[in-house]
């Protein structure tokens, strides 16, 4: 999974090179984009990054006029994190080559397949998503709903 991984974003870069974004901003515009409103110690936490480096970032796509702070109500020590109209356009630019770098790398592989795999990997990102306490939760209720077996009884039947 870590070279097909590695091997996606080489051919995204690729593709991406003229526009002018740097992988790691374009995923924050793409996370943002499915997070609008959400603040920095969230992002950073989403993007698994430290909170500086994520600052660093936002300073450099606040530059480049994509992304805007603003305060948040709740808490004026946070802001709140948005995509500019100009953020949206360049979107609207990149999705198109992420699209085939996508069609690209799964040419080849029937729609069944492609779902099955979408699947798997689904689960597997929700396995490795819980958190520990979830995870511990989740398989005391797996222990307590999965009837265990009485081997004396299935020995004595035999």
């Amino acid at each position: 999974m870590a070279d097909i991984s590695r091997l996606l974003r080489r051919s995204f870069n690729a593709k991406a090179k003229n526009i002018g974004l740097t992988r790691p901003q374009w995923l924050v515009i793409s996370v943002l984009h499915r997070h609008e409103g959400i603040n920095q110690g969230g992002l950073a936490e989403l993007l698994e990054v430290e909170p500086i480096t994520l600052c660093r970032m936002i300073d450099r796509l606040q530059d480049a006029g994509l992304v805007e702070r603003q305060r948040d109500p709740a808490d004026r020590r946070a802001w709140r994190l948005f995509l500019t109209a100009k953020a949206q356009e360049v979107r609207q630019q990149v999705w198109p080559l992420g699209a085939e770098v996508m069609d690209a790398a799964l040419e080849g592989i029937s729609a069944q397949e492609r779902e099955a795999l979408r699947s798997s990997l689904d689960k597997i990102r929700q396995n490795l998503s819980c958190r520990p306490d979830e995870a511990a939760a989740q398989a005391a209720t797996d222990l307590t709903s999965t009837p265990i077996p009485d081997t004396a009884s299935q020995l004595q039947s035999k």
